[in-house]
């Protein structure tokens, strides 16, 4: 018997696969969490506020001040502000020009001071 002929296959080629180029991983820097520690901060005793200024007049160097504790002349005071912070005795108040002696809660009286004072600081008890 003859041989019998092979068929000729065709030999496909395997499909060329795509080459897909990964870039290159970049390191992302290490950042650290940390907490910073911050000092406690020293614990203030909170004064009283007697009054706050609302007003100041530099000619005759005195504050109009909306009372919020009595307070009384020669009463030693201390006024606290932004850029404000000195103590001194009272000396003079005077409501709508007629000295007074001592201060009410609630009435708006004009006061001596020694120093420039600005709105909004306050008054405490030194």
């Amino acid at each position: 018997m003859p041989a019998k002929k092979k068929k000729a296959v065709k030999k496909t080629k395997p499909a060329k696969k795509k080459i897909i180029r990964k870039r290159p991983a970049v390191k992302k820097k290490a950042v650290r969490k940390t907490k910073k520690k911050v000092a406690a901060k020293p614990k203030i005793k909170k004064e009283p506020v007697i009054g706050v200024i609302t007003h100041y007049f530099p000619h005759v160097s005195a504050a109009v001040v909306k009372v919020k504790a009595p307070f009384a002349v020669g009463d030693n005071i201390k006024v606290k502000g932004h850029t404000t912070d000195f103590t001194q005795t009272v000396q003079s108040m005077q409501i709508d020009r007629v000295p007074i002696q001592v201060a009410k809660k609630g009435q708006e009286i004009g006061l001596m001071v020694n120093v420039r004072v600005r709105q909004h600081d306050v008054i405490v008890k030194a």
